[in-house]
């Protein structure tokens, strides 16, 4: 990030290393990072998303189980050139449990298979996204297109 750029609203994230507020907005300094969360407590940073596993396969948990989306799992070639996570606080996303957690880790899951990624996303607008292409989506009240990864959902995950 470049120093001193505005990132966001101080309601909209905390400052991470190399990143401060004032009067009421996050900056960040010569280096910065940001961590984004939503009211429920997931986080998202340069690195991985923090989040709540609620359903496996079809079946909804009657638990909440926390997960972790690596950066490196997001897709399955050119790892390294994804510069961000492009996942928000408030995506749904369908995602694959490459690893069990322990009582002190998280699940890790991957998100790097076609069929898996983002299902649901909210446009800045608060509108439900529709997805225009398998890399885009497009908000319906402003039309603004957001680069997006769409999971194209399997037959047997889709409700009737």
């Amino acid at each position: 990030m470049i120093g001193g750029k505005c990132l966001c609203n101080v309601e909209e994230g905390s400052p991470g290393s190399g990143a401060y507020t004032q009067h009421g907005y996050i900056f960040s300094s010569l280096a910065g990072c940001l961590m984004k969360s939503s009211e429920n407590g997931l986080s998202i940073n340069s690195r991985c998303a923090k989040v709540h596993i609620l359903h496996t396969g079809s079946t909804p948990l009657k638990n909440c189980f926390r997960g972790t989306i690596r950066k490196e799992d997001v897709r399955a070639t050119e790892k390294t050139r994804l510069k961000f996570m492009s996942l928000r606080p408030e995506d749904i996303v369908l995602a694959k449990v490459i690893s069990l957690g322990d009582a002190q880790s998280n699940h890790l899951l991957t998100t790097a298979e076609n069929e898996l990624r983002v299902v649901v996303a909210p446009s800045e607008s608060g509108v439900e996204m529709v997805s225009i292409s398998w890399c885009e989506m497009q908000c319906p009240k402003t039309h603004t297109k957001e680069f997006q990864r769409v999971a194209q959902v399997q037959p047997e995950f889709l409700q009737t």
